[in-house]
């Protein structure tokens, strides 16, 4: 896959991951355990058949493929999107997009030090755009948003980067089969953690369909089209792409829920755009 090709689909699925923050917000009384159960079914789906597409090959086939580096790649992907979707449910979403402020900053210097690649001047001032752009965005909420959620964002943005590390150390075409396992691996946790701490498993219809949706489209197609891509780009490049989601997120919110963005997310937005668009028109 080109570099082109491969920052084209890193896009798309940023923009598809975009709309998380609204379904999560208009889930009325499901808790996270519950969400992650329902999530999981339709991600699985979504992401085996795209596996199965792109790699012309059978399921069983698929489930062969398996190997220790995508239970690893499953182990960090689980972790990245689960707590994020708990930040979101603890903290504003202004303020849980700050994971994707600090994503791009793990993966650089993890890729610097786990695979020994360091991340070029073009990258470096990419980020630099990306954390101020994010930085003013969430600025204003970052004081009122709960210190639990925050804390919850801080270890999916390091989770996240590790996965995509991960992902270019390992040299495999895709990494389609550790999100499958990241969806499962999280389905197993939300049926523990549910009846242990939670109040099991049983929802409405409305919060059950809103978080199939938000498992098959959001989090399936968006998170497929990132890993299907991620290892034909550096890590920090990855990492500073999907920020797209950064700047969409509010404004479906803002659209759909009728919580308007203020001017200091509309102008780091802005600036965000300005890191995607330096990564996305380089020269490879």
């Amino acid at each position: 896959m080109s570099p082109k090709y491969a920052t084209i689909l890193i896009l798309s699925g940023a923009l598809c991951m975009s709309f998380a923050a609204l379904f999560v917000k208009l889930i009325q009384n499901a808790d996270g355990f519950q969400i992650l159960f329902y999530r999981g079914f339709p991600q699985c789906m979504m992401v085996m058949i795209v596996a199965c597409f792109i790699r012309r090959i059978s399921l069983v086939e698929f489930f062969k493929s398996i190997d220790k580096t995508d239970l690893i790649l499953g182990f960090t992907m689980c972790i990245a999107f689960s707590f994020y979707i708990f930040a979101l449910l603890n903290t504003s979403v202004a303020s849980a997009l700050f994971i994707l402020s600090i994503s791009p900053v793990f993966a650089a210097l993890l890729s610097w030090r786990i695979i020994g690649e360091i991340p070029t001047k073009t990258t470096w001032i990419a980020i630099l755009f990306a954390m101020v752009g994010v930085t003013v965005m969430v600025g204003a909420d970052l004081t009122r948003g709960q210190l639990i959620g925050n804390l919850f964002a801080m270890i999916s943005a390091f989770s996240f980067a590790l996965m995509l590390v991960f992902a270019r150390k390992s040299k495999k075409s895709d990494v389609l089969t550790g999100n499958f396992l990241g969806a499962g691996f999280a389905i197993l946790m939300a049926i523990i953690l549910a009846y242990s701490y939670g109040d099991g498993l049983i929802v409405s219809t409305q919060d059950m369909l809103l978080s199939f949706a938000l498992g098959a489209f959001t989090i399936g197609i968006g998170i497929a089209f990132v890993a299907w891509a991620a290892p034909y780009l550096p890590a920090p490049n990855v990492g500073v792409l999907v920020l797209i989601e950064s700047v969409l997120a509010p404004v479906w919110v803002w659209l759909f829920l009728d919580m308007p963005m203020k001017y200091q997310e509309i102008l780091g937005g802005l600036i965000i755009l300005c890191a995607v668009l330096i990564l996305s028109t380089k020269r490879k």
